[in-house]
């Protein structure tokens, strides 16, 4: 039996092997044969290499450094020259070999050329006697300068000629090695000196740019070989891990029943692993398969494979999702499912279809049973008359019937499985509940029973039952014939016990009402009865005082007028002059507030009777400012009038007369002397405006309502200062809106008032409405 295994494990490595031999170009069989030499090998060379790089390093550093000396020498000797002959140059042109120290220390710094500038460089002048003349820089830090002239002395004698001895090395008082050369200057006569420290600084950096470059790529080098050592191994264990893997991966198709397909489309030529063969009850084979012979095997009313071939190779699709049908060997069909993709630029840079194919056959005789046992579950749940549904762990919709989607006025979009129960809670009519029902011990943990109300007005009785899974089904039954029926019998009793309070209420406020009717009977009578007895009173005092005082006053006002006249000759004195002008006055005063109140008591009691008749306004107002006239002008006020030229009206002369006679005179009585009085018409479509301002007095924001009532005035009795009754605004108030007008007033302490009253054009229309409306 394990024989048996062993035998099958190597037919299924064979079979992945001889997929990747035929992919595989004829390079990669040779680069496997040379892989262990090339292993061997690779060592032997990094360490030759590394052996070579510090070779060329030491020889490169050495050779700088002998060129750096050479060059900085040259450029000494150069300088030292250059120097030298400058120098001569100057003391010859200033004739004086004697140049004084500080002269030639402020000239040096202007004939060293800028070449000759370096780090580390210094350049000294010393006469014959080893005295500095000149040094460059001046604060140098080089020790000890009389020391250093002997060292320079020592190492590098001049000769007598003045000839050039060469640079050396020397050694400074600090320890620090330089190089130094010296040069006679024949016009000092002296010598110039120049030194230059920190040599070793200058190929320093050179020689460690080389070493780091060197060790840098001895690093690489060590980095890349361990790198290859270490790939080699992972290599190695990634066969031995590959051998393992693929039996492995054999196994699992063949127990899976899936196949492995790699379809060259370039050679026409379609590799399948051995679990396919198994599949379709096959003889195993390692070579690769033709188009033609798996094409046979195919139904060809499932696939098309030469369509999806050309489809591939002119780039239209890129993979392919299948499900077809194959020949078995024993001549029954078997379901397939293909799902391959499109892959470019293998080993032999051709276009592979790779992929799976997996028995499907079992699966699709499970959902062909499922599909014909949910349409029987649906067939049934249809023909419930209740509305149905049922909802998933997740609140998702799983199934419902036409009724439930008819009841909650749903679209068909909103009644496909998976959606969420938000869903269609936002897009249909969901119940709102009433009434939760209570539940009984018979019922099962989760369930619950409630009725709930549609928008339209339909009642459902719901019932909800948790399912094994964690969903919840619910079942709801159309209940409204019952809850009209419940409400008709509801409404039925709350009408006739509304009936039978309304009806107790009724004959309670009936009996309240007829003791208040008969109380205010009473009242009324009695009201009535003063009423009337205070009229005739006061119709009887009006009479006895138009009789009893007017009569009296008629005859002082003819005897007073007669003896101011002097008809029967003179009183004698002119005292008596005045004392029968000042009676005049009082007795006209008097007649006209006995006139006043007349009018007054007439217009209350409704006894004034207008006589309408076609008037000009314009020549009313000019009476009207005669009349005034000559008390305005005693008081010096100035009578500023702005008429029309033709007013015509419809009103009653004398009342009209008496409102504009009432509001001047007021205005000129309140109007201190010295002041202005303004009278405005303006005629309109179907009324006329008449405006009377003055500059009197003014009143208080607080009187202005007071004001227009009888008997009211601005001023107390025991402050006033202006004789009146108070009755005139109350007048032309009352007689103005007879009219049918109306008439405003405006004003401010110390600035004066303006009376504005609007008056119909036809007064006779607007006093007959307000008869009607009275």
């Amino acid at each position: 039996m394990a024989r048996a295994h062993a035998a099958n494990a190597c037919v299924q490595s064979d079979s992945i092997k001889g997929l990747a031999q035929s992919i595989a170009k004829p390079a990669y069989h040779r680069l496997l044969i040379a892989e262990p030499a090339l292993r061997r090998a690779v060592p032997t060379l990094i360490i030759a290499f590394l052996i070579t790089i510090c070779l060329g390093a030491f020889v490169q550093v050495v050779d700088q450094n002998r060129q750096k000396r050479a060059a900085m020498k040259r450029d000494l000797a150069a300088l030292a020259d250059v120097l030298a002959e400058r120098i001569d140059r100057v003391a010859s042109v200033r004739q004086n070999r004697n140049v004084p120290f500080e002269r030639l220390q402020l000239l040096l710094p202007g004939l060293i050329p800028s070449w000759g500038t370096a780090a580390g460089r210094h350049v000294i002048v010393v006469g014959t006697d080893q005295r500095v003349l000149a040094r460059v820089p001046i604060d140098a830090g080089i020790g000890d300068t009389s020391r250093i002239l002997d060292v320079v002395s020592a190492a590098l004698p001049v000769s007598s000629a003045g000839q050039l001895q060469g640079v050396t090395d020397i050694i400074l008082p600090n320890g620090s090695s330089a190089l130094a050369i010296a040069h006679i200057v024949r016009a000092l006569p002296g010598q110039v000196i120049i030194i230059q420290e920190r040599v070793d600084s200058l190929w320093q950096s050179d020689a460690a740019l080389s070493v780091t470059l060197s060790a840098t790529t001895g690093f690489v080098v060590l980095i890349l070989g361990f790198a290859f050592h270490w790939q080699s191994t992972r290599a190695r264990e990634g066969d031995l891990i590959n051998d393992a893997v693929r039996g492995r991966i054999d196994t699992a198709l063949n127990r899976g029943r899936c196949g492995l397909w790699d379809w060259d489309l370039s050679r026409g030529r379609i590799f399948w692993s051995q679990s396919m063969f198994t599949m379709l009850g096959l003889d195993n084979r390692s070579d690769l398969l033709t188009f033609g012979e798996v094409n046979a095997l195919v139904k060809s009313d499932d696939i098309d494979l030469f369509a999806i071939a050309d489809q591939l190779i002119s780039g239209q699709i890129n993979h392919i999702d299948q499900t077809f049908r194959m020949q078995h060997t024993d001549g029954h069909w078997i379901w397939l499912r293909v799902r391959c993709e499109l892959s470019l630029g293998g080993a032999d840079s051709g276009l592979h279809l790779i992929g799976i194919a997996v028995d499907i056959t079992e699966q699709k005789s499970l959902a062909e049973k499922t599909v014909e046992a949910d349409l029987r579950l649906r067939d049934a749940i249809e023909t419930i008359p209740e509305a149905f549904v049922l909802w998933d762990a997740g609140d998702r919709l799983v199934l419902c019937n036409s009724h439930f989607q008819r009841l909650h006025k749903l679209p068909d979009s909103a009644v496909t499985p998976g959606t969420s129960y938000e869903t269609v809670i936002e897009v249909g009519s969901m119940p709102e509940v009433r009434t939760r029902l209570h539940e009984t011990g018979a019922q099962a943990q989760g369930a619950r029973t409630f009725e709930a109300q549609l928008e339209d007005g339909k009642w459902l009785h719901i019932s909800e039952r948790r399912t094994k899974d964690g969903g919840y089904v619910s079942v709801g039954t159309d209940i409204t014939r019952i809850k009209e029926h419940e409400q008709k019998l509801i409404d039925n009793d709350l009408r006739l016990r509304a009936t039978v309070i309304d009806l107790k209420r009724s004959q309670s406020e009936l009996e309240r009402q007829a003791g208040e009717l008969a109380d205010l009977a009473e009242k009324y009578s009695r009201e009535k009865t003063r009423a009337e007895e205070a009229n005739q009173t006061k119709s009887k005092f009006l009479a006895n005082m138009s009789h009893e005082l007017r009569t009296p006053l008629n005859a002082i006002i003819g005897f007073s007028e007669i003896m101011g006249s002097g008809m029967f000759g003179t009183l004698g004195s002119e005292k008596y002059q005045e004392y029968c002008h000042d009676i005049l006055t009082s007795g006209h005063y008097l007649l006209e507030v006995i006139n006043d109140i007349l009018d007054m008591s007439k217009i209350e009691a409704g006894r004034m009777k207008l006589d309408m008749e076609q008037l000009d306004l314009s020549k009313t107002l000019a009476e009207s400012l005669r009349v005034v006239s000559g008390r305005a002008e005693y008081k010096n006020l100035v009578l500023n009038a702005d008429i029309e030229g033709s007013i015509p009206v419809v009103a009653d002369r004398r009342a009209i007369k008496q409102i504009i006679v009432n509001l001047l005179s007021n205005a000129v009585k309140f109007t201190p002397d010295g002041g202005r009085v303004v009278v405005r018409s303006r005629v309109l479509d179907d009324s006329i405006l008449l405006l009377i301002a003055d500059t009197g007095i003014g009143i208080a924001p607080q009187s202005l309502t007071r004001l227009g009532r009888p008997f009211e005035q601005v001023e107390s009795q025991l402050t006033k200062t202006y004789h009146g009754s108070g009755l005139g605004l109350a007048i032309a108030r009352s007689l103005t809106r007879l009219h049918g007008g109306s008439m405003r007033l405006r004003s401010k302490l110390g600035a004066g008032t303006v009376v504005c009253v609007s008056l119909p054009r036809d007064a006779s229309n607007a006093a007959a409405k307000i008869s009607a409306a009275a």
